[in-house]
This record gives structure tokens, C-alpha cells and sequence, in this order.
């Protein structure tokens, strides 16, 4: 199915002169979409949190691998990013289109500038971006139906996002909600920060003063239970580090606070 025209971004004026969740994320990831603000809150971060620049490679490594299985080993052709965020580096249609050239990927997200930075990067005539927020699953999967086939299999993807939600309920009702919205054989690929690392669990709480969107670190245990009508691939729901990490793969040195996985909806 051809994806639609893109929607027009809501304008907003982009600000260089105030930290920006999205921007300081990218900076952590090594990316260049980013402004000398938000690198003075990011290395702050970073001494707070020496480990905080490790879980945001090993979640792009995460990323590269459980999207490769899907489209790679499972054959699925329809991708769900939600809460996309700026593109980096091994992006979702970059490894799925990359292994299944009849791969098609809808990013989402509700930020202006992401929506703005993405649409003009992105050139590929697979993959789009799509102007929603996980919070009106209605209005997105609505939108995400007018380019993707939601009557055949969908790796419905949260990439660190979830964690924004400030309570487990609400986290738990936004995949529950999103999972009975796709058909049976789809699969949801997730993982967000958890509460293993003192320094990490610090961090966040001195990060929620200086930026608007603040994230919620919680045991892995705990996130473990939004996997319960879903049927988990092997090896579960595990730290980043170890999930399907190719053999002789150098693992980080410093604490990872971050726990991921795919299941099937059977």
C-alpha cells in the first residue's frame, strides 16, 4: 500500500536556547542534531550518569537487532515506531528496508521538531513520518491505517518511551491498547530504562528539573507484567546488553540500566 502524503508539521518556533529531550538524546547517541544547550545539560548528565551514553548506544544496538529479526528472520514488512524521536544512525527503515526492500515503516511522533527535522532527512519513499501522540490511539492508528495494513502483521515498536509515562497503569494501557489493535502474528519490540543503576535512577530525577518531559525509571520486574498476553522470543525479556547479542560482541563496562524484548501476539 503507497503511504499518503505527509501531513504539515504544526509550526513552532525552534528554540536553541532551551534544553530539548529529543536533541540531548541524539547528543548521547553520538548524533549531530543537536545544539550547544542541549550538550551542557547532556555532558552534565553524563557525570551524573556515566553510563547514561552506553545505554543510549546499546538501545540503537537493540534496535538494530530486534528490528533485523523481525524483518529479517520473521518476514515482517510493517513497521510502528511510536515515539520515533530524530533520526540517527541504524534507523528502523534503514535495517528493515535494508533486509526486506518491501518493508514499510510509519514513524511517530508528536514533537514539532522531530516531525520537522525527520520529514526533511528522511528521503526514502518507504518510510514517513506521521504527526500523533500515543496518548490519542484512536487518532494514530486511524492515521496509521491510511498507510499501513492493520489486517496483516505489524511490529508495533516503543523505544525508550514508554518510561515518560509517570504511572505503570497508564504505561501498561498504552500497549495493551495498541496490541489489540493489530492483528494476531504482529509484534511489539520494547525496552525502557530501568531502576538498576543508583546513578541512572539519579540522573533522572535531576533531569526532570531541567527539561518539560521528565522519565521514569522503573524495576524491570515490574515492566516485565505488560508482557503478559504476548508470547516473549527468546531470551526474554533481558538486559539490552544480552539480548541476542552476537557472540564476541564487546559489552559496556559501565552499568546499562535498560531492559528489552519482542513478543509475538499469539
Amino acid at each position: 500500500m503507497p503511504p499518503r502524503q505527509q501531513q504539515p508539521s504544526r509550526q513552532r518556533e525552534i528554540r536553541t536556547d532551551i534544553p530539548h529531550t529529543a536533541r540531548i538524546w541524539n547528543y548521547w547517541m553520538g548524533g549531530r542534531q543537536n545544539y550547544e544547550v542541549d550538550r551542557r545539560v547532556g555532558s552534565a548528565a553524563t557525570e551524573l550518569d556515566p553510563g547514561i551514553t552506553a545505554l543510549a548506544a546499546e538501545s540503537r544496538r537493540f534496535l538494530r537487532r530486534a528490528v533485523g529479526h523481525l524483518a529479517g528472520d520473521l518476514g515482517i514488512r510493517q513497521f510502528l515506531d511510536i515515539g520515533a524521536g530524530l533520526l540517527a544512525t541504524d534507523n528502523t527503515h534503514e535495517v528493515a528496508c535494508g533486509l526486506n526492500p518491501a518493508a514499510r515503516v510509519v514513524y511517530v511522533d508528536n514533537d514539532p521538531l522531530v516531525l520537522t527535522h525527520g520529514r526533511t532527512q528522511l528521503t526514502d519513499p518507504r518510510a514517513v513520518y506521521l504527526d500523533a501522540d500515543l496518548r490519542e490511539p484512536d487518532l494514530l492508528f486511524a492515521r496509521a491505517a491510511d498507510i499501513l495494513d492493520l489486517d496483516e502483521p505489524v511490529a508495533v515498536m516503543f523505544m525508550g518511551v514508554l518510561g515518560h509515562c509517570e504511572r505503570i497503569g497508564e504505561l501498561r494501557g498504552v500497549v495493551a491498547d495498541s496490541m489489540a489493535r493489530v492483528c494476531r502474528g504482529s509484534y511489539l519490540a520494547y525496552w525502557d530504562g530501568t531502576t538498576d543503576s543508583a546513578d541512572f535512577v539519579r540522573m533522572c530525577a535531576t533531569y526532570e528539573n531541567v527539561t518539560a518531559v521528565p522519565y521514569f525509571p522503573r524495576d524491570h520486574c515490574e515492566l516485565r507484567s505488560i508482557f503478559a498476553e504476548l508470547e516473549l522470543l527468546k531470551p526474554g525479556f533481558v538486559p539490552l546488553t544480552r539480548w541476542r547479542r552476537p557472540a564476541g560482541e564487546p559489552v559496556p563496562t559501565v552499568p546499562v540500566s535498560g531492559y528489552g524484548a519482542v513478543a509475538r501476539k499469539p
